[in-house]
């Protein structure tokens, strides 16, 4: 099994779409594709993001960090939520992303999450994180 990141990203025109939508038809669509992947034993995070305007960006170009509010970038660019998948391969993670009812014009990215690992265990930050998520029942 692996994680996969399904993240969705919206356009102006999908927003757009939303803007009139009834919320709690909405809450209903995705929570029954929410309960499709518990069923399945495949979800372990899914969670929607707060306005762009309400976000910063801490913006590493020059020799110290500077903290802009948002909105930032196009609203193609923007994560509108995601969720984390445990499933056997990444056809798999395209197939469930395939279903999510999602408005026409998101998108959907897929990436694989790496393990801890995948990482140098003999290095003390390796070993620092993996007691951590040993401790807290993450491992």
């Amino acid at each position: 099994m692996a994680k996969y990141m399904l993240i969705m990203r919206g356009t102006d025109e999908s927003y757009a779409r939303l803007e009139n939508a009834d919320f709690n038809e909405i809450l209903g669509t995705m929570g029954k594709f929410n309960d499709e992947l518990i069923r399945a034993g495949v979800l372990l995070a899914a969670e929607g993001l707060d306005d762009p305007s309400e976000g910063v960006v801490v913006d590493f170009t020059g020799e110290t960090p500077v903290v802009t509010d948002g909105p930032y970038g196009e609203t193609k660019e923007l994560f509108a939520g995601y969720y984390i998948l445990d499933v056997a391969s990444k056809q798999e993670a395209i197939e469930w992303a395939k279903r999510a009812p999602l408005t026409a014009g998101t998108k959907t990215e897929i990436r694989r999450v790496s393990s801890i690992d995948e990482f140098p265990q003999d290095n003390e930050w390796i070993q620092k994180e993996r007691a951590w998520r040993e401790q807290t029942g993450q491992l």
